[in-house]
């Protein structure tokens, strides 16, 4: 048994610190002394904190020391035979899971909701998506998850697939039948990949839904900031079992992420790991207990809708994670958008994230009763300000899933131009264009613009719904590719060739 007391990489810092060591090495303000504006304001010990890898602190890149510590304490916490820490964000972590399993021209099973950064780690690996839709929960507007009937088929259809990636648990805290996805994979022997983001407390409280490890997952790339208390852009990417090799995860990681860590990440890291598994049962007890009250009192209030436990009867999900609250605002005849802009303007409050009909609410170990009734008085004050008007918003279905023409890394890599939105039937799109709600792509790069698409496009802008990931904000514009090509075959090395 590891001893879950113990902070390798803290200690250390603290112990360097206190040394007294003269620094003649990176980072260049020299504990703060080259930067006394910041540090006037931040304070000393953290300037003191900043370091980078010497004798005694390790180094990310080939850990052996402190850091290796630190990640097995972090692995054994967490149920997995391995843990790297991340300081680029859980981006890191994605890209390398999915370089780690796709050579380019290689398939990968993936949700057509994917984040950002698994269309980057497309682009950088120069695998092919074979998309699967995610369930939509209509009442809400919003992406749900991924079935095991979704993944079976697709893995029939495509038994040269590596890999399966999924969202677990998605941004609103729905969570796809897991255990059951992972089996199949498993059944046809691929591994499974997790976004796991939104997941880094699930293991410390029974209540909660299973964890990627728990529910049999290969990989998963985890965000300890957004959940388990560690600072901004700090994460974990946990293997286990032995369909892949941690060295060569390893060595994709290294592909990914800085030689240059931050410090005061990594010890940030090493304490919430230690806080989580000695206390993390404790913490996460009163913030269910704090969200659930939460959620009684707004699902009383006229006028708001609380997303809850009925979810877990649609396609794509089978439980909700209680800490996220969904409030859908259209009773009070306000956008999500509008209710996030009252919120922060009048009563000092900001809300994770807003869409078209709902604001999202992330109750963590760091809220207690007070920050709970503030949040709830002022939606009650809100609404008692309002003429209750139950405004229903246009959402249609969404477009079928436009032809790819050219694989994304091809899209990334080619020559581009700019063209009105309007007259871009038929090219290859160069970027990506989102709609939240429900927050899936209506099209990727090296995809065919449908007439489908810039109808709903259009459609969306009229409902001045949210659209990110062109270069163009008002999406009167879009990068197509320059030279029009059909459809295309790449082989191992990455190389396109006119099919």
């Amino acid at each position: 048994m590891l001893d879950q007391s113990r902070t390798p990489i803290f200690t250390a810092l603290k112990q360097y610190i206190d040394d007294g060591v003269l620094p003649f090495h990176v980072p260049g303000h020299k504990q703060g002394r080259a930067l006394p504006e910041f540090k006037a304001y931040v304070g000393e010990r953290v300037l003191a904190m900043d370091l980078t890898c010497v004798p005694g602190l390790d180094n990310i890149c080939n850990p052996h020391d402190v850091i290796r510590e630190a990640e097995a304490l972090t692995a054994a916490a967490y149920g997995a035979d391995y843990a790297a820490f991340l300081v680029n964000g859980t981006t890191s972590g994605i890209q390398a899971m999915i370089l780690a399993v796709c050579q380019p021209g290689d398939k990968i099973i993936i949700p057509r909701n994917a984040h950002r950064s698994a269309l980057g780690g497309l682009v950088l690996s120069g695998a092919q998506p074979v998309y699967i839709e995610a369930g939509i929960n209509h009442d809400y507007g919003i992406s749900m998850g991924i079935t095991p009937e979704q993944v079976e088929r697709a893995l029939k259809e495509h038994p040269d697939a590596k890999a399966v990636f999924v969202i677990s648990p998605n941004y609103y805290g729905t969570v796809p039948a897991l255990r059951e996805i992972a089996a199949v994979a498993h059944h046809y022997g691929v591994p499974v990949l997790v976004d796991e983001a939104h997941g880094a407390h699930l293991p410390f409280h029974p209540a909660l839904p299973a964890s990627a490890m728990a529910a049999g997952a290969d990989l998963a790339a985890v965000s300890a900031h957004k959940l388990a208390g560690s600072m901004t852009q700090s994460s974990f990417l946990l293997l286990q079992g032995p369909r892949l090799d941690p060295r060569h995860v390893k060595a994709a990681l290294n592909l990914s992420q800085t030689t240059s860590p931050s410090y005061i990440l990594l010890a940030s890291l090493d304490v919430a790991r230690k806080q989580m598994a000695l206390q993390g049962r404790e913490l996460l007890q009163r913030t269910l207990e704090v969200a659930g009250w939460m959620r009684r009192q707004l699902a009383q209030v006229e006028g708001l809708s609380i997303m809850g436990d009925e979810v877990a009867a649609l396609p794509g999900c089978m439980a909700l994670d209680p800490t996220k609250i969904t409030v859908n605002v259209q009773g009070l005849g306000l956008s999500g958008y509008e209710m996030e802009a009252i919120l922060r303007r009048e009563y000092r409050i900001q809300v994770e994230l807003s869409d078209l009909y709902n604001v999202l609410l992330l109750i963590s170990i760091g809220d207690d009763w007070e920050t709970g009734a503030q949040l709830v008085a002022a939606f009650k004050d809100i609404a008692a300000k309002r003429a209750h008007k139950n405004v229903v918003r246009f959402c249609p279905p969404l477009p079928a899933i436009p032809p790819m023409a050219v694989l994304p890394r091809a899209a990334f890599y080619s020559q581009v131009r700019s063209l009105e939105l309007e007259d871009a039937e038929g090219e290859i799109s160069a970027e990506a264009i989102t709609a939240y709600p429900p927050g899936i792509p209506l099209i990727c790069p090296g995809e065919i613009v449908t007439r489908e698409v810039i109808n709903y496009v259009n459609l969306l802008k009229k409902e001045k719904a949210d659209l990110q990931g062109p270069e163009d904000p008002e999406l009167e514009y879009i990068r197509v590719l320059k030279d029009t090509v059909s459809i295309v075959e790449h082989d191992k090395a990455g190389r396109s060739e006119l099919a």
